[in-house]
């Protein structure tokens, strides 16, 4: 039964691409109130991407919370994908995920078997990643959602946070992007599941391999690339840092058929809220080829990569471990440098 049904017609945005723009959120969490206990090692404002409460000498709580509507039809996958995408957070800060609450907002009509497969999808990752699924909330709703709140802990020592970067860093991506761009191409029927089974793959990996590898090198900055694209995760990275970056376009890991539906138009609208949010980056020149380079780097990304500023002498190394240790298309793309009116520089080549 679940073979007739395309989950991305019971939603109007796919997967991240659905989130409130950085600038809109920005603003909005200006007006609000700002906890400041000092338990609180990260606030609403701190732009981290998790909360982090400590508990005791040595031992902080990681919390973190997303849900979206699905990027692809087939309900155990966007389970996987899911479940992927909010564990990643606790990835980002250095921690160990440990529980999980399901978050399910689904139509009426839908087969209680899809849904079924969803969860099942969701916790067969989170068995994966040796954290255990406790709970959960369901209700109905005109579209179909689906996400988790996961809790986790961390040595506030060890904790990889978002204001780290320093010049001379090198900026390491451990996934390739463009799930925002295909997601739109397969709810559009440009693209079949099949064919960006590249993409799925990557949505479905868990990053706690990569974060692993991460942690046995000298990481400053850490974040994940998601709904606010590679440029604008970066962005915040090098505003919470007071740094500024260039980034090599033509190092950037591109997944299969990404460039041909960004050519074709097939760009979801989040990319657009992304480019406003990242204020004065310095491009390429305007041709279609740079163009489209410059759409997949704003490119709304679900289940993304970790983002790393790495002292630079380690930087190939953590990548050469990356590429054996379940993070195959991890490159360096650019590198971190002293505060300038301009923070982000994009330019084609590597330049050491």
């Amino acid at each position: 039964m679940t073979d007739s049904v395309r989950l991305t017609s019971y939603s109007r945005r796919a997967g991240c691409a659905g989130k409130v723009g950085p600038g809109d959120l920005q603003d909005i969490l200006s007006r609000l109130p700002e906890e400041s206990r000092p338990e609180l090692l990260s606030t609403t404002r701190s732009g981290e991407d998790a909360g982090v409460y400590l508990l005791s000498e040595g031992l902080a709580m990681v919390q973190t919370v997303d849900f979206f509507g699905p990027m692809v039809d087939d309900p155990y996958s966007f389970g996987q994908i899911a479940a992927a995408n909010a564990l990643s957070d606790i990835y980002a800060m250095g921690g160990k995920p440990l529980t999980s609450l399901n978050i399910v907002a689904y139509p009426c009509e839908l087969q209680l078997d899809i849904i079924e497969s969803m969860l099942r999808g969701g916790y067969d990752k989170v068995r994966e990643a040796g954290a255990v699924v406790v709970g959960g909330h369901t209700v109905h709703d005109e579209e179909l959602k689906f996400g988790m709140a996961v809790t986790g802990v961390v040595d506030p020592e060890r904790m990889t946070t978002i204001d780290g970067a320093r010049p001379g860093d090198l900026l390491v991506l451990t996934k390739p992007i463009g799930t925002g761009i295909l997601a739109t191409a397969l709810k559009a029927d440009f693209i079949t599941e099949k064919e960006i089974g590249e993409a799925i793959e990557s949505m479905c990996t868990l990053n706690a391999s990569a974060a692993g590898v991460l942690s046995r090198h000298n990481v400053s900055s850490c974040t994940d690339v998601t709904g606010f694209g590679l440029a604008g995760h970066l962005f915040e990275m090098l505003r919470a840092g007071n740094v500024s970056a260039e980034l090599w376009a033509d190092e950037v890991p591109l997944l299969e058929h990404a460039l041909e539906m960004a050519s074709m138009g097939m760009v979801p609208e989040g990319q657009s809220r992304n480019r406003r949010y990242v204020i004065g980056a310095e491009l390429p020149a305007d041709n279609d080829k740079d163009d489209l380079l410059v759409a997949c780097i704003y490119d709304p990304q679900t289940s993304g990569g970790l983002l790393a500023a790495i002292e630079a002498s380690q930087a190939d190394a953590a990548v050469e471990e990356l590429r054996t240790g379940g993070a195959p298309r991890a490159a360096v793309i650019g590198k971190v440098a002293s505060h300038s009116e301009k923070l982000l520089r994009v330019r084609h080549e590597r330049k050491d």
